[in-house]
């Protein structure tokens, strides 16, 4: 059985590439794409903050505004069954002090008062000396996009075990796709940036086949 699932997981890695345009005649069903979101929202953050929120945009008008500033998603914003932009929390909610990080530890986590004292002080430490987070609102928000991708990877992944087709994108120009998602009152700038986004759908095309390095040019054991 195990040597199955083994092969199942490899295969969907297989299966799995980035798919420039879909065949917009098929849609994902809605628990499909239920379980790919269950897979982000169940996805490991540092501290476990969950650093994100995941904007699942349907409507195709809002896509079409869009397009112009997403220069990686021409083929994927008009045929995709489903449009993802992930966002990252900036410093005003990720800084150790804020109110969503403490109010995280006392109502999502459910931490007792000294228990928040604590982990809410390794926090700080962590921020301030370890990874030198609060130098700057850049060093903070980069930190929240590096653990979307972490989200994004699963999402992928279980994805491609049943049979769905995703593609990351990267490919879009930051500053004014977020000037034009606020005033679309899809955003607040203050509180998240966009990290990259996600197309899910069904491939209109099959692709080249995958190329990688080999194991041993990626993989070094040190014993």
């Amino acid at each position: 059985m195990k040597t199955a699932l083994r092969q199942q997981i490899i295969d969907a890695f297989n299966f799995r590439h980035a798919c420039k345009s879909f065949d917009n005649e098929k849609k994902i069903p809605d628990e499909e794409f239920s379980f790919i979101m269950e897979a982000a929202r169940l996805s490991p953050s540092s501290f476990g903050f969950e650093p994100w929120k995941f904007l699942v945009i349907q409507n195709l008008e809002i896509r079409e505004q869009l397009k112009p500033l997403c220069w990686g998603a021409q083929g994927q914003l008009p045929t995709a069954s489903h449009f993802v932009a992930l966002l990252a929390r900036r410093e005003s909610s990720m800084h150790h002090a804020s109110d969503y990080i403490q109010n995280h530890m006392k109502n999502v986590n459910q931490l007792p008062d000294e228990v928040i004292e604590v982990r809410g002080g390794f926090y700080k430490q962590f921020q301030e000396e370890y990874f030198s987070l609060t130098e700057s609102p850049r060093a903070m928000f980069d930190w929240s996009c590096k653990q979307t991708y972490i989200a994004l990877g699963n999402m992928m992944s279980v994805a491609a075990q049943v049979g769905i087709d995703p593609c990351p994108i990267e490919g879009f120009d930051r500053e004014p796709l977020e000037i034009t998602m606020a005033e679309l009152d899809l955003l607040d700038r203050d509180t998240f940036g966009v990290s990259c986004m996600v197309a899910f759908g069904y491939r209109e095309n099959e692709p080249f086949p995958k190329t990688r390095l080999q194991e041993v040019d990626v993989v070094e054991w040190i014993k």
